[in-house]
């Protein structure tokens, strides 16, 4: 099992363009043997102290196998789309995890 936190930064007016890619990309999750554990989209008074700047979203999704994350990353349905997400996304941090 492994887990991946993104922290999604957005270019500023493309919500509804990174919304589109989402509405493809999270369903493909399942596929794969993942799952959406929890989207949070934080606001101003949820971060009590922060170095960095304020994500738009934050994922934190499991998958069952490190290949299973990677035949999600190459499913075809989700690649035709991948111009949404390049359009719309400014930067993601990942961070790859496993349970203690």
């Amino acid at each position: 099992m492994i887990f991946l936190t993104q922290l999604i930064y957005i270019q500023e007016g493309q919500e509804d363009i990174f919304h589109q890619f989402e509405n493809i990309a999270i369903p493909a999750i399942s596929k794969y043997n993942g799952r959406l554990l929890i989207r949070v989209r934080p606001g101003d008074h949820s971060i009590i102290e922060n170095n960095i700047d304020k994500p738009y979203e934050i994922h934190l999704v499991e998958f069952d196998s490190d290949q299973d994350f990677q035949n999600f990353n190459q499913d075809e349905e989700r690649r035709k789309f991948l111009h949404l997400k390049e359009q719309s996304v400014k930067a993601v941090l990942l961070i790859k995890g496993t349970k203690i």
